[in-house]
């Protein structure tokens, strides 16, 4: 028997470990995490911040829409809002159709 059939021998009787589950999951865990912080995380955020801002509008706030239609809100309804665009130009809209406030009628 030469050195090379010993080797072959030695491998065949050692029994195979197989790695931990545990270990072998880890990479996909890993990648959620970053998912979670870097995508899912921030959208939430976002989300919540725009609902504040639906909440909020009154009454002569100055908002733009999503379609970009610049106006002030002269009535506001349970789930929609009529803005103001022009002299006798009155359009309803979803609460949701609000990008952003420009301009509160407090201020």
């Amino acid at each position: 028997m030469n050195i090379s059939d010993l080797l072959i021998l030695a491998q065949a009787a050692a029994p195979a470990q197989q790695p931990n589950i545990f270990v072998s999951m880890m990479p996909l865990v890993f990648i959620f995490v970053i998912f979670y912080f870097l995508l899912i995380r921030p959208q939430q955020k976002k989300q919540k911040d725009h609902d504040k801002l639906v909440k909020s509008v009154k009454t002569g706030d100055q908002v733009v829409t999503n379609a970009g239609i610049h106006g002030t809100i002269s009535n506001v309804k349970e789930t929609t809002v009529i803005i103001k665009i022009a002299d006798n130009v009155k359009v309803e809209f979803d609460r949701a159709a609000i990008a952003a406030v420009e301009k509160s009628a407090d201020a």
